[in-house]
């Protein structure tokens, strides 16, 4: 009866090594995939980071392109129409001169 016991014992523990090995072996698995998650998520991070700071660049100069084009356009109408008021009271001025 007590060898009956013992072996029963036995191969109750050989069974839990045995599992334990596989839940080990399953752990160390699901912990291997979860760094390689983490490390990818890593890096589309960084990726997406990248992208975000160039596409930003890119509107910033954008930005001021056309900033500068608007003001430049702003200028020469300025201009014109200074030009156009400096005729205009050219002209006021000659008509007011030859009136009597």
């Amino acid at each position: 009866m007590r060898l009956m016991i013992l072996v029963a014992a036995s191969a109750a523990a050989l069974s839990l090594a045995a599992c334990s090995q596989k839940t080990e072996d399953h752990a160390e698995a699901a912990a291997d995939e979860a760094g390689a998650a983490a490390s990818s998520a890593a890096q589309d991070t960084a990726a997406n980071a990248d992208a975000a700071a160039a596409n930003t660049a890119a509107a910033v100069d954008s930005a001021v392109d056309n900033t500068a084009a608007a003001a430049n356009t702003a200028a020469a109408n300025t201009a014109d129409a200074a030009a156009t008021a400096g005729r205009k009271a050219d002209a006021a001025a000659d008509a007011a001169a030859t009136t009597p």
